[in-house]
Parts: C-alpha cells; sequence; structure tokens
C-alpha cells in the first residue's frame, strides 16, 4: 500500500481524513487560485483540486499517493471566495440570506502519474440574516479562512435551514467520494 499525502494545509480536511481512519501525512502546496476568464464553478475546483494533486505528487515522490481538494461557494453562478473584511463578509452572507447555494467540492487523487478526480455539489438553504448578525459573526473570527464567508461546522451552523447532499462536503472534503478514490489505489479507511 502506498503512503497517503493530503496536498493542504486545512485543518478541516485533516479532521475529516482522520475521523475516516485514514492514514496521512499532510503537506500543503502553493498554487495559484485565480479564476481563469470564463471558467466555470464546477470546472475551477476540479483543476484546483488536479493542480494541487499533481504538484503534491511532483514534490513527494512517486512512492505516494496525493489528495488535493479545493472548495468554494456559489450563488447564481458565480463564485463566493474567502472575504478579505468584515465588509465584504457581510455583503457575502447577506447574498446568501434566505437563499439556495452549492457548495463544491473538487477533489483529485494523484498516483503513478495518473490522476483521477471528480467534483460534489451540495446545496445548502439560509435561513434569512440581517446585518446586525452578520456583523456579530464577523467578530467570531470563524468567516476569515471559509469560502462563502461562513463555517457549518462552526458558529455559522445556525445560519443552515436545510442541506442536501454530502455535509462533509461542505465542511471541505466529502467523505464518501473521498474513501472511494482513494479505495481505487488500495488505500483503506478505518486503519486503525
Amino acid at each position: 500500500m502506498c503512503e497517503l499525502i493530503l496536498a493542504s494545509a486545512s485543518p478541516r480536511r485533516k479532521e475529516l481524513l482522520a475521523q475516516i481512519g485514514v492514514v496521512f501525512k499532510q503537506s500543503s502546496v502553493d498554487i495559484n487560485e485565480d479564476v481563469l476568464p470564463g471558467e466555470l464553478p464546477a470546472d475551477y475546483v476540479q483543476r484546483l483540486a488536479c493542480e494541487k494533486s499533481k504538484e503534491g505528487f511532483l514534490r513527494n515522490g512517486q512512492q505516494c499517493a496525493v489528495l488535493g481538494a479545493d472548495t468554494t461557494v456559489v450563488i447564481d453562478g458565480y463564485i463566493l471566495g474567502k472575504p478579505e473584511s468584515e465588509d465584504q463578509a457581510v455583503v457575502m452572507l447577506q447574498q446568501l440570506s434566505g437563499r439556495t447555494h452549492q457548495v463544491m467540492t473538487g477533489i483529485a487523487l494523484t498516483n503513478n502519474g495518473f490522476t483521477d478526480s471528480q467534483v460534489v455539489v451540495t446545496h445548502v438553504t439560509f435561513k434569512t440574516l440581517d446585518a446586525e448578525l452578520c456583523h456579530r459573526y464577523w467578530k467570531t473570527k470563524e468567516p476569515c479562512d471559509k469560502a462563502g464567508g461562513y463555517g457549518i461546522q462552526g458558529f455559522g451552523a445556525i445560519f443552515v435551514e436545510k442541506i442536501e447532499g454530502s455535509y462533509s462536503n461542505v465542511v471541505g472534503l466529502p467523505l464518501a467520494e473521498t474513501s472511494e478514490l482513494l479505495n481505487k489505489v488500495g488505500i483503506k479507511v478505518w486503519q486503525y
């Protein structure tokens, strides 16, 4: 069985992989995450996941499998990245308020020079949020490093009325689909 490398610095992805009993090392990669002109959100997250996986494979040698992932929030076909200010976070949250948006995660696994990838989409419906609540949420510091400006696994859970699809996808790594990719290269879950 080959060694698994998680090409991400995300503590959430680390926790999710550990949750399903996968043994791995974490080794983040630095790639350009700009959206290409005309690039659709699903193509964007899949491209970034593949680039992270391939870059991690090149850095860590041929005797490993490298998992890359990228998650974004999409509303009305537009990608919402990580907010850079309180005002930007409040605008994002107000866009999501009382509406359904998509959380898209691209996952990619590179092994023996071959990359397998897919995109997982979850539909998330928010309750109506007032601006004062959004400003208070910013002060928790939770929105700072989250696509779309919220974390479903933290304080932001109170915003969510309904989800359709994978909960772990919204956190940052769809576990059912990830375990299937890992199984294809002989990496088993529950390696206790």
